[in-house]
């Protein structure tokens, strides 16, 4: 009883605080588009606050090079305390899926020709999901009706985790930057799947992330 007291205890002020979501994306210094990132007046999500974009018509390429995924180490990044491990499992798990995904559009290679992009991905930050917490917080009361109303506005649910990173599109022949974003991508706030481990909810962060772009590539 005692234990369950803490817990609630616990789920309660973290839910009354905003360190409970992982920080909005910036715009880091050391991305190479960091000075042409605007902010982003189209996006009502918070999931994307900066942008840079070119008019551009992707039907014209048919063929993409994914550059390994990169994990930002400037003193801006977001990492918080998220081991330097996990943040390798989540660049590599960018890496096969944002390149499985855009092999449903393009053809993978490594090598510039005409109409061919290149996509640079940049890890920036991510938060664990808080062990118990983040599984308690969508079933206990409180938290249930929070995540809720998270969910409706389509928004980060309670102590569970979260990815950020950044988007930088090239054309691969002439190197011009086409288009450019941060985002903060994570699950459902009632995706209850998403909250067993603490990498779990990152990963699903990285799986929509991915599906993101592949649509707007279309």
């Amino acid at each position: 009883m005692i234990k369950k007291l803490k817990i609630g205890a616990a789920l309660l002020a973290c839910l009354s605080l905003a360190a409970c979501s992982t920080p909005d994306p910036t715009v880091y210094a050391g991305l190479a588009s960091a000075s042409q990132l605007q902010p982003n007046i189209a996006d009502k999500t918070g999931r994307m606050p900066y942008r840079y974009q070119t008019n551009v018509n992707w039907s014209q390429y048919s063929r993409i090079i994914v550059d390994p995924v990169t994990v930002y180490n400037g003193p801006d990044n977001q990492f918080g305390k998220v081991p330097e491990k996990d943040k390798a499992l989540l660049a590599n798990y960018m890496q096969q899926q944002f390149t499985e995904k855009l092999n449903t559009r393009f053809a993978i290679v490594n090598v510039a020709a005409p109409a061919t992009l290149r996509l640079h991905l940049t890890l920036t930050g991510a938060k664990a999901t808080t062990a118990v917490l983040g599984t308690v917080s969508h079933i206990d009361v409180a938290g249930g009706l929070y995540n809720t109303v998270q969910a409706a506005r389509g928004r980060e649910g309670s102590m569970t985790g979260s990815v950020n990173y950044a988007v930088e599109i090239y054309d691969a022949t002439s190197n011009r930057l086409l288009s450019s974003y941060v985002t903060k991508q994570y699950p459902n706030a009632m995706n209850i799947g998403a909250s067993f481990s603490a990498m779990d909810a990152s990963m699903v962060g990285v799986r929509k992330g991915a599906d993101a772009l592949l649509a707007e590539l279309k």
